[in-house]
């Protein structure tokens, strides 16, 4: 975070994708830096390796104490175009819901039109994977019906409106334009569904998904 208020994320610096992260005991965030350098919880040690790898100063801060505002670019495809300023939901990091859904059949539909890319899941972080038969938009259409996986149900509300996110190299996938110009000028630059949850509980690999009558 820049200041009090700005939230950067990879929209913005994409170099942020080259770390990883996971949560230690007691759900401390643990950083693993490209150099292997790693980093354990917030504070001012972790701030200034952070400002040190990034050459700005930033500080790790918690979703629950700030809220804050994040940019995008006008153009996902070009980082010197305007940078515009959102405000995230309260007390939470995400883009605007709790979930994001998205399924098999919408990355082959994207591979078949952009068949030289690199379709990789990892490219657009969904919390829920779904496996599908078929090739379309799928999700697309699930927006006002419930999705009930195991014992939990799902709302989705409207398709992911994408960024230049899905273009960002990272470990293992390179830099690709063309993914979101495929989604732009194939599904609106959509891919997947934001999604509430109705009934949380536990999720397993091996549950069947059932798509229920609308809400």
């Amino acid at each position: 975070m820049q200041g009090e208020r700005l939230l950067l994320t990879g929209r913005r610096e994409a170099g942020l994708l080259e770390a990883t992260a996971t949560l230690g005991e007691g759900a401390e965030p643990m950083i693993k830096l490209p150099d292997g350098t790693g980093l354990v919880g917030a504070g001012d040690a972790t701030g200034g390796a952070l400002s040190d790898w990034l050459g700005r100063p930033v500080r790790l801060v918690e979703a629950a104490v700030h809220g804050g505002r994040a940019e995008y670019f006008a153009d996902p495809t070009d980082d010197a175009s305007e940078a515009i300023e959102w405000t995230m939901p309260p007390e939470r990091f995400v883009d605007a819901m709790p979930l994001l859904l998205m399924t098999t059949a919408s990355l082959r539909a994207g591979a078949a039109l952009h068949p030289t890319g690199e379709w990789d899941v990892r490219r657009f972080r969904p919390n829920v994977l779904l496996d599908a038969s078929g090739d379309g938009w799928l999700e697309d259409d699930w927006s006002g019906r419930v999705v009930r996986i195991g014992e939990v149900e799902l709302l989705p509300h409207r398709p992911c409106i994408r960024c230049t996110m899905v273009t960002r190299p990272q470990p293992g996938l390179n830099r690709d334009l063309d993914v979101y110009r495929t989604l732009a000028r194939h599904d609106g630059g959509n891919l997947g569904v934001w999604t509430a949850i109705l009934d949380g509980g536990t999720i397993a690999e091996s549950d069947i998904v059932h798509l229920v009558a609308d809400s």
